[in-house]
């Protein structure tokens, strides 16, 4: 008996001898295999396929064209809108001066001193080019000064001796400038 338990102790060391053995040869081979599929991987990503490099191009392509189609619809609808609502601001100040002139007639109706009617007048006046001037609008200093046609329009010559000749003599419509833009072109009359 003791000879069969040495014996399965005997076999019983063989079989995880041998299981070791297979579980070491196993996992040789599970390591075998992973290192090829790594080094497949590595060299997939190295260097990916003509196919696929194409398709990442064509992708980025599509997204940048989408971008700028957004931006261009996106400035176009910017632009829109300040079209619509960029002079309500102007409005706004005009509306302000009406109403100055609505009470200026209504007091000129009521009234019958002209003095504080010339002076409301004045006053609504001074309101509008205060207004004006808020926006960067000048009226041109024309009278006495050499003409320009660049910012005046010669509506009429009139014979006004040598030492006024070329020069502006009478403003017939003032001219306004904003910055350095003219709004409207004056039109004088120019001396011969």
């Amino acid at each position: 008996m003791k000879r069969n338990k040495t014996d399965n102790k005997q076999d019983t060391m063989t079989e995880t001898k041998t299981r070791e053995q297979q579980s070491a040869e196993s996992q040789a081979a599970c390591d075998d295999n992973m290192a090829e599929q790594q080094a497949e991987a590595a060299d997939n990503m190295a260097e990916p396929s003509i196919e696929e490099q194409l398709a990442a191009w064509h992708d980025k392509y599509l997204r940048l064209q989408a971008e700028f189609d957004n931006f261009r619809k996106r400035t176009l609808r910017e632009k829109m809108e300040l079209v619509e609502h960029g002079g309500e601001d102007v409005l706004k100040s005009v509306l302000s001066v009406l109403d100055d002139m609505k009470r200026a007639v209504e007091a000129s109706r009521k009234s019958d001193d002209i003095e504080s009617l010339r002076e409301g007048e004045m006053l609504v006046v001074k309101k509008f080019e205060d207004m004006l001037t808020k926006y960067d609008v000048h009226e041109m200093e024309c009278t006495d000064r050499p003409f320009d046609a660049d910012r005046q329009e010669a509506v009429a010559r009139f014979a006004a001796g040598e030492e006024k000749s070329g020069l502006v003599i009478d403003v017939v419509q003032r001219g306004y400038m904003r910055g350095e833009k003219v709004l409207r072109y004056a039109k004088v009359v120019v001396g011969e």
